[in-house]
């Protein structure tokens, strides 16, 4: 198994203008190697293009502070953007051409060497990089398995982050009775992100539509400002902050719900969606975005892997037939038929009374849902 730990990164100025530099190094090789092969009458192979790196790493005196290897995944990352057009273009999607890379152009990667994580005993770490030197390093949890490559990524409010790509041996999976497996069935929403058959509905808690008058005042003074001044980029900066904090909520929220349920049940069925389709729908695409179902479906799948626990997709038609918006029992009774399609089992109570109890946003995030979860467990 393949996993992916992000901690943060505090260099210092001169680090910081090297790891610029990298990144400018990155760009221009991308760039170079994307117009070779426009102006070719045919895609050389890559290992053809690979060999003119040394020289013109010896040629470019911009190239030489930067760790050779380095150089060799802009061009890997570019002859995968081809593949996936050419994928793309097999299926029928009208695709254009690769476009080239402009200051948006925001990582760069040791792979296998060139780095080494440095215990230090202290708060922060130091994170080697060959040609930068000692950065110091957030450590927030260990690291489990093996170190292949180490991604170097610059965000738009100028925070440095290290991404570490780690191999993991694949727990094996429960072996428990069908009749002692704890099995759940979760449907999502928008009214409330999900709602499972023990009748439990999570709370959506909406943090585009909380956060976006702000956005709006942030956008509308960025607008006002000169493009290139130093007070245009501190509100750039500002701005990309809002959106930066909306992302680690919503991540944050939905990491702690996809925890709670991989610790609880041991089977957790959920409905095979097409969210791709489902975002075509104008009224509702902004709404399903905002929920991320995607992401809470990814984090689930992932971690359900790694605990040696199993998640089944099942086909959602049908799931919600008979049942009107106005029934309050909707969601319930669709999760309960999620749990009975993907694993068969009568334990939620389908028809009768059942008062459903409601989750808040921080109720999750504060950790209140895990002591639930230990009640249950205890009982």
């Amino acid at each position: 198994m393949i996993l992916s730990y992000k901690f943060r990164l505090y260099p210092n100025k001169e680090q910081e203008q090297q790891m610029l530099r990298t990144l400018e190094a990155c760009r221009w090789i991308y760039n170079y190697f994307l117009a070779r092969i426009n102006e070719a009458e045919q895609i050389p192979h890559k290992y053809e293009l690979q060999k003119e790196i040394p020289k013109l790493r010896r040629e470019r005196e911009e190239l030489k502070g930067t760790y050779a290897r380095v150089l060799y995944q802009p061009l890997y990352q570019l002859y995968s953007n081809l593949k996936a057009l050419s994928a793309l273009k097999k299926k029928g999607k009208k695709v254009g051409r690769l476009r080239f890379k402009g200051n948006w152009f925001k990582t760069f990667t040791y792979n296998q060497q060139g780095f080494k994580l440095i215990n230090t005993g202290r708060r922060s770490d130091k994170l080697h990089l060959s040609k930068i030197g000692d950065i110091p390093i957030r450590i927030s949890r260990r690291i489990d398995g093996k170190i292949k490559q180490v991604t170097i990524k610059k965000y738009n409010s100028g925070k440095w982050f290290a991404i570490f790509t780690v191999e993991q041996e694949n727990k094996e999976a429960t072996k428990k009775e069908r009749r002692s497996c704890r099995a759940v069935g979760i449907d999502v929403g928008i009214k409330h992100l999900l709602t499972d058959s023990d009748g439990n509905q999570v709370e959506n808690p909406r943090l585009y539509k909380k956060i976006l008058k702000r956005i709006k005042i942030e956008q509308r003074r960025l607008s006002k400002k000169q493009r290139g001044s130093s007070n245009y980029e501190k509100q750039r900066i500002k701005l990309a902050r809002k959106y930066e904090k909306l992302t680690n909520q919503r991540d944050d929220f939905l990491h702690k719900l996809s925890r709670y349920y991989v610790d609880k049940y041991d089977v957790i069925c959920v409905e095979e969606l097409n969210i791709g389709r489902m975002v075509k729908v104008r009224p509702l695409a902004q709404k399903i975005l905002d929920a991320s179902w995607g992401k809470f479906l990814h984090y689930l799948s992932y971690k359900a892997e790694r605990a040696g626990k199993t998640v089944v997709r099942v086909d959602p038609r049908g799931t919600s037939r008979g049942l009107s918006y106005k029934n309050p029992m909707r969601d319930y009774i669709s999760a309960c038929r999620i749990l009975m399609r993907g694993w068969g089992s009568p334990d939620c109570l389908i028809e009768g009374r059942l008062l459903l109890r409601t989750i808040s946003y921080q109720e999750v995030v504060s950790g209140q849902i895990f002591s639930m979860k230990q009640e249950a467990l205890d009982e």
